[in-house]
């Protein structure tokens, strides 16, 4: 029988030899991932090498819209802040979300920090060559978008359906309200200073779904600080607060005349509550339901709701 290659000479087949094995690490070597970029809600574009495998969440509604979308084991620190889902709370803490703890984030090593666009720590922490992704929603459209840069960013799929569960929550919390009792005028205090949340927040907008009037005007803008007199101007129905606000209002000139305040029409969430009332992300249904229920309870407190 005539010998293959047998005109080959021994150098000649050591290099087909390694030619071939060349060929058979390409075709069966994994493909590498694409890189691409993210950009964030000030304009900067981050670039990835592939999908970030630890993340650092200085803001609870990242935190939470992070593990609603699927990806809550990526998280390996959080700010001092975030603590739900009850997992996060086993997690490192790296300080407040606007002035962290800076070696405490760059020893965590992570892949990205997610960072509130106002945090003073971004340009820092990219001058030690830390990715960092700035998002900070306010509005509703803000929380869809959020989300879904969310996904793209840790590469998810399917990330919107937590937008379309957001959205069928409100709304179905907005049915349970009585339309006797829309129409009310309401003062929402989203924290101290005192805040209001305006008709252009995400709560202002849970609120008009709910079928109820906000007094702040929105030229004020989504959380403005407010004059305490603009409340007293305005009388509303139904004040909405959390309990450390709720304790300062006695004090504040005129507010013992409000309507809502002689009537005791002041609906006062626990701390928890208020995680929940002023967080933008996935558990804005839950939210939704907290307000509803506060004019459901004052209604059939007042003989007003069926």
């Amino acid at each position: 029988m005539k010998r293959m290659n047998s005109d080959l000479t021994p150098i000649q087949g050591l290099y087909r030899l390694a030619w071939l094995l060349f060929l058979a690490f390409v075709l069966h070597a994994p493909a590498q991932a694409q890189s691409y970029e993210v950009a964030d809600d000030r304009g900067v574009s981050v670039r990835f090498d592939a999908p970030p495998r630890r993340v650092v969440s200085l803001l609870p509604s990242l935190t939470e819209t992070v593990c609603a979308i699927g990806a809550c084991d990526r998280l390996v620190g959080v700010d001092r802040y975030s603590n739900w889902p009850e997992a996060v709370r086993r997690l490192p803490q790296v300080g407040g979300g606007l002035d962290p703890n800076v070696e405490a984030i760059v020893a965590l090593k992570p892949d990205v920090v997610l960072a509130a666009t106002s945090s003073r720590v971004s340009e820092r922490l990219r001058a030690l060559g830390v990715k960092v992704v700035a998002l900070e929603p306010k509005t509703g459209a803000d929380v869809r978008r959020v989300i879904g840069k969310l996904g793209e960013l840790l590469a998810v799929p399917g990330a919107e359906r937590v937008a379309r569960d957001i959205d069928a929550g409100v709304a179905a919390a907005a049915q349970s309200v009585p339309p006797a009792l829309r129409g009310q005028r309401v003062y929402f205090e989203a924290s101290g200073g005192p805040h209001a949340a305006g008709p252009q927040s995400f709560i202002g907008e849970m609120l008009r779904a709910l079928g109820l009037a906000n007094i702040i005007g929105p030229e004020l803008g989504p959380f403005p600080k407010i004059n305490p007199e603009l409340v007293v101007r305005a009388d509303p129905d139904l004040i909405m607060a959390g309990a450390r606000s709720a304790g300062d209002m006695a004090r504040r000139p005129g507010w013992q005349r409000l309507r809502a305040v002689r009537a005791q029409r002041v609906c006062v969430f626990g701390l928890d509550e208020v995680d929940i009332l002023v967080r933008p992300g996935p558990r804005m249904p839950e939210a939704a339901r907290l307000m509803a229920r506060c004019v459901t309870d004052q209604g059939a407190r007042e003989g007003r709701a069926p």
